[in-house]
């Protein structure tokens, strides 16, 4: 008779970097707006941009910004720089640790993207680095703010005030955020533009918002949204008298986001304080529980100011014994995934030959893009899944 042998332990399942949080409530939002008739823009995207107006101005004890809802952060931030007049000639400056959008939406207009270091610390935009790549052709400023952590925004406002500049925030990174007491998108910048992809901190699927508190911005972003038409396509189709006439003022855009999107949307931000709760109980956690290891962590947000923790990166020390990538695959052979945020845009083809970008220009940028990873963080994550990231580091690095 064959000796019994014991099967084998089932691996653990896959832990993903991110994951949205997405229950009954976004399901049946769905399903009413299906049921409704109406899928695309329309009274949902509508009250969508209103609770989000509200929301910013409560929590930040002010007025209500404009709110414009978009199909995605890169629509947001072209429409901003389109309603400022940015075009050929033109530069803005970008930091180049971030996503490729910040840049490209620069070029769609004509203009040209000026790239910046970051501060080795925070990894957030260098305003003294801003303010060499100056030029008399500069018209405005776009910082990021990167992971969850607003940038300096008081020396760029600085900045800008002083060489009559225009800011506008690429904060897809950033809600909620605080900077000295105040929310991200009640800053001193002209535009705002957050991003509601299936990783952010909220998410409609695809989908942004926009907002601003410059009432001549508004209007021409509302009308480039959808075509350059003078009149709501949502009024003409709802109005109980003839309402067929519109007027086009202008070589638009389609970036409007539909009724369906929106959604989810309404029903994400009712649960936005309980998930930045969450985000930040996360992160507090890998704090303590990584604490000693030969790994460069986050910076904490300083007094008066909130992290809206969208990402957890780690650097690695020289002592580690392990490099970036041999780290990545350890963990992914654990069933941990993990990601790289961003490889530079001075390193990607299309920008480095287009603007002749060297990695010697950007020290920072260069050396944290060799060590740095981002760890699994997200509002659906158990601490017992955060335990089995913090036990695998522990094991491969201490």
């Amino acid at each position: 008779m064959a000796e019994h042998q014991s099967a084998a332990p089932a691996a653990e399942p896959f832990l993903p970097f991110a994951l949205p949080d997405i229950d009954e409530a976004e399901i049946d939002a769905v399903v009413a707006c299906l049921r409704s008739g109406w899928v695309t823009t329309g009274p949902v995207a509508r009250q969508f941009e209103h609770d989000f107006a509200a929301w910013l101005g409560a929590a930040g004890h002010c007025a209500p910004p404009q709110a414009l809802a978009v199909n995605s952060a890169t629509a947001g931030l072209h429409l901003a720089l389109e309603a400022l007049g940015i075009g050929p000639g033109d530069e803005v400056v970008v930091p180049t640790l971030t996503f490729t959008a910040t840049a490209e939406v620069v070029r769609y207009l004509g203009a040209r993207p000026v790239f910046v270091d970051v501060d080795p610390a925070t990894l957030q935009i260098a305003p003294a680095a801003v303010e060499a790549a100056l030029t008399p052709r500069t018209r405005a400023i776009l910082p990021v703010h990167y992971a969850g952590l607003a940038c300096d925004m008081a020396a760029l406002a600085t900045l800008a005030r002083r060489h009559g500049l225009r800011i506008v925030e690429d904060a897809a990174h950033a809600f909620p955020t605080r900077r000295r007491g105040r929310l991200v998108g009640t800053l001193d910048s002209d535009v705002t533009v957050f991003s509601f992809y299936a990783n952010k901190t909220m998410t409609t699927g695809e989908g942004g918002m926009v907002v601003t508190r410059d009432a001549a911005l508004a209007a021409r972003m509302r009308t480039m949204r959808l075509h350059g038409i003078s009149r709501d396509a949502f009024d003409r189709y709802v109005s109980r008298t003839p309402a067929w006439y519109y007027e086009v003022v202008a070589a638009g855009f389609k970036y409007n986001l539909t009724d369906i999107a929106a959604a989810i949307g309404i029903q994400q931000l009712r649960k936005i304080e309980r998930f930045a709760r969450r985000r930040e109980q996360l992160a507090g956690r890998y704090h303590t529980g990584l604490a000693g290891l030969p790994l460069r962590l986050p910076p904490l947000p300083g007094d008066g100011d909130s992290h809206a923790w969208h990402l957890y990166v780690v650097r690695l020390d020289a002592t580690a014994p392990l490099a970036r990538d041999a780290l990545i695959d350890a963990l992914a052979q654990r069933g941990i995934g993990t990601s790289v945020h961003f490889i530079p845009l001075h390193r990607q083809p299309y920008w480095r030959d287009t603007c002749g970008l060297a990695p010697a220009d950007f020290p920072a940028a260069e050396a944290s893009y060799a060590s740095m990873l981002t760890l699994p963080l997200y509002t659906r994550m158990s601490d017992a899944d955060q335990d089995r990231v913090i036990h695998a580091l522990r094991a491969l690095l201490a």
